[in-house]
């Protein structure tokens, strides 16, 4: 099993450092500053050997080519982006797969927020690292890609098994839970939830990872199939995509 540690960063990121007790070997997953991951590497006296990257935007890249100065790690991402990643030392897709320390990793490609967003799901260790894909209690603004790519994408993480832990990109989970619950005023778990985060919001505690089974329950992306979902958007007969679109674009208007 891999050691995990969440390293907030810049006003609302996060990033992850994952290590392999019996190798030696670290990873971070996506550097939004070089400061934080820093000073987490001293403090655990871990030395970080890769950098993985989901996708391009600023925010999670821009302290990237300062780390890799700085450690010699190796880098990490989707080939089909390349052209708007830091230098890749390993060009990822779907059909990828890599080993950190005794531990083998499954790259996903999860277009949606941007084209060539990937997550990385370390199964033996039940852990996925999805960015700003599917997020905690939300997902990814569709900047570059469709709702349909959005859905498919999230179906294809709602498929891991549900004691996963779900390592996304921000601290956006209080925000989107009020959400959740102006479409769900009633489910139980969405409501004992809100009130675990904001607990945990009142005492500076980051509220990821999550369990996927936790999202399957109160996540309103991954419940576009249920017919109550369907029916508080006012489309009891459409199909799933018809009403993520929908629930996507009434976050937007949040």
């Amino acid at each position: 099993m891999l050691d995990l540690v969440t390293v907030p960063c810049l006003a609302d990121n996060y990033a992850y450092l994952i290590h392999d007790a019996e190798t030696g070997q670290t990873a971070v997953i996506d550097v939004p500053e070089p400061g934080p991951i820093l000073a987490a590497l001293d403090a655990h006296q871990w030395r970080l050997t890769d950098i993985l990257i989901t996708h391009h935007h600023d925010d999670h890249i821009q302290g990237v080519d300062t780390l890799r100065a700085q450690t010699g790690a190796m880098v990490l991402g989707a080939g089909a982006d390349a052209h708007r990643l830091p230098r890749l030392d390993l060009a990822l897709d779907e059909h990828s797969s890599f080993s950190l320390g005794r531990e083998f990793a499954r790259v996903i490609e999860v277009p949606g927020h941007t084209i060539g967003h990937i997550a990385f799901h370390f199964p033996d260790s039940r852990l996925a690292f999805t960015a700003d894909s599917l997020m905690a209690g939300g997902c990814g603004r569709l900047f570059e890609g469709t709702a349909r790519q959005m859905h498919a994408s999230l179906q294809k993480l709602a498929a891991l098994p549900p004691e996963t832990l779900i390592c996304s990109g921000h601290e956006y989970t209080a925000s989107n839970l009020r959400f959740a619950a102006t479409l769900e005023p009633d489910n139980p778990l969405l409501i004992s939830r809100s009130t675990e985060v904001a607990e945990k919001r009142a005492k500076g505690i980051p509220t990821v990872p999550v369990p996927l089974q936790v999202e399957l329950d109160t996540n309103p992306y991954l419940r576009a199939h249920l017919p109550a979902l369907k029916a508080a958007v006012g489309l009891p007969d459409a199909d799933d995509v018809t009403v993520f679109a929908e629930i996507r674009a009434r976050k937007d208007k949040f």
